[in-house]
């Protein structure tokens, strides 16, 4: 996909769920060497790289880091390596890589299964504020 940035990495998200909304903006705070851009899985832009990678959006519906010409990771992997990317404590997040990954997917999916019970749902994506803006896609 051309029209992606260089040397970032994309992070797809749940653009109406609360607790996604509220993971974005604490991924935003911490990312101190620029390297996230989001995009909501709703957004046209969200479902072409969607289709470009093939990720089956019966197998997930939540969360997904796209590396350009890397990569992509869903569920449990990309939540780790996002951590990690964003260092300092949150790379103690790597310690749950040694879980078997369907162990760790399970976890994730209950709590992706709940998260509109547990933490909400808006109507609409949020509209970043202009400070934020550079950070979407």
């Amino acid at each position: 996909m051309e029209n992606l940035p260089d040397n970032k990495k994309i992070i797809l998200f749940d653009g109406v769920c609360n607790l996604c909304d509220s993971t974005v903006q604490f991924i935003i705070k911490r990312d101190k060497k620029d390297i996230f851009r989001f995009v909501a899985l709703q957004s046209e832009l969200g479902e072409e790289i969607i289709k470009h990678i093939g990720v089956d959006r019966s197998k997930t519906d939540s969360i997904i880091l796209y590396e350009p010409g890397i990569a992509y990771y869903y569920k449990s992997e990309a939540a780790i390596k996002i951590a990690s990317v964003l260092g300092g404590i949150y790379t103690l997040m790597n310690v749950f890589s040694i879980l078997p990954k369907s162990l760790s997917n399970s976890i994730y999916d209950y709590i992706a299964r709940n998260r509109y019970k547990w933490y909400g749902k808006k109507d609409e994506c949020m509209i970043p504020t202009p400070e934020m803006k550079a950070k979407f896609l």
